[in-house]
């Protein structure tokens, strides 16, 4: 008896706090100002070009100091000359290849000597190929989950023990539409994807449930862009799915940081992908057939 009595006390709680953080949220959203980033420690991998790129360009100009991780020194070198001309406060400029755990690790205690102890990270760096699950080899598949999600891991455990220290900080996971639903020819990378969705989600929880509510997170899922990586691949309904504008993704992006956005969708349609649970297997397959899911990245050349 007293179990029942908990529990229907319990539900009650829950129902009458979920009413009242509803509210809450809607008045915050018009009331609280984004925060301020000045002088926050910012880590973008995969910052040599595409979306990494104009992410530290957008934070470039709230005063951050930027840390770019890119295994490409070229294109990285081109990234600071662009976050400097759009007013950073400081860059600093790092080769990481973070499909090697040791070599992260390592470039990691030297930005801790050399910059301090990062606030903000993001993990951004990712690669796609087009084969069928049979078609791909051990090695490539290692280094698509090494490098989409495993590396992750390896920044998170460098990285988050400063930013429980100091109850501060910021985690970004820059995952995928693909993450959410399956695709043609996509086995590791949607598995990579969608690996990683869960990992930050299992951050978000421990740090709360341990008192660490300074320390956020925002996962980010966004349809294929106009950069290199997805080269070539095409929208089958662009009025739902567009092809999307990298400047205008990183944009949005930054402002999901400073507005504290547990998740971010671009375009917003991409979340009813988590509907796909309730559907029939023969309307989920015409779904994805009709959407693009299986021919989108026939013509992929990234």
């Amino acid at each position: 008896m007293i179990s029942i009595i908990r529990n229907i006390s319990d539900t009650l709680n829950v129902v009458v706090l979920s009413v009242y953080y509803y509210f809450e949220a809607f008045v915050l959203k018009f009331l609280c100002k984004p925060k301020d980033v000045t002088g926050e420690i910012v880590l973008v991998t995969g910052s040599a070009s595409g979306l990494g790129r104009q992410i530290a360009v957008n934070f470039a100009h709230l005063g951050a100091v930027l840390i770019l991780w890119d295994i490409n020194e070229e294109g990285n070198k081109e990234t600071a000359e662009l976050t400097r001309k759009n007013g950073a406060r400081a860059v600093y400029v790092y080769k990481c290849d973070v499909n090697r755990r040791e070599e992260i690790y390592t470039v990691a205690n030297q930005v801790k000597k050399e910059v301090g102890d990062v606030t903000i990270l993001v993990n951004n760096a990712g690669i796609l190929n087009r084969k069928t699950f049979t078609g791909l080899s051990d090695s490539v598949m290692e280094r698509t989950i090494n490098v989409n999600c495993e590396a992750h891991f390896w920044t998170c455990k460098a990285f988050l023990p400063a930013m429980i220290k100091s109850n501060h900080g910021h985690l970004v996971t820059i995952a995928s539409a693909a993450g959410i639903t399956g695709c043609n020819y996509l086995s590791d990378y949607s598995a990579s994807k969608a690996a990683c969705i869960l990992f930050l989600e299992c951050l978000a929880f421990e740090m709360w449930a341990s008192g660490k509510t300074g320390i956020k997170t925002t996962i980010v899922c966004p349809y294929y862009m106009d950069t290199e990586l997805t080269a070539g691949i095409k929208s089958a309904r662009p009025f739902l799915l567009p092809i999307l504008n990298v400047e205008h993704a990183g944009k949005k992006v930054v402002d999901a940081v400073l507005n504290e956005k547990s998740y971010l969708f671009i375009p917003s349609i991409v979340q009813l992908g988590f509907l796909k649970t309730f559907l029939p297997r023969k309307v989920k397959f015409l779904f994805a057939q009709y959407l693009g899911f299986f021919n989108d990245i026939d013509h992929f050349k990234g």
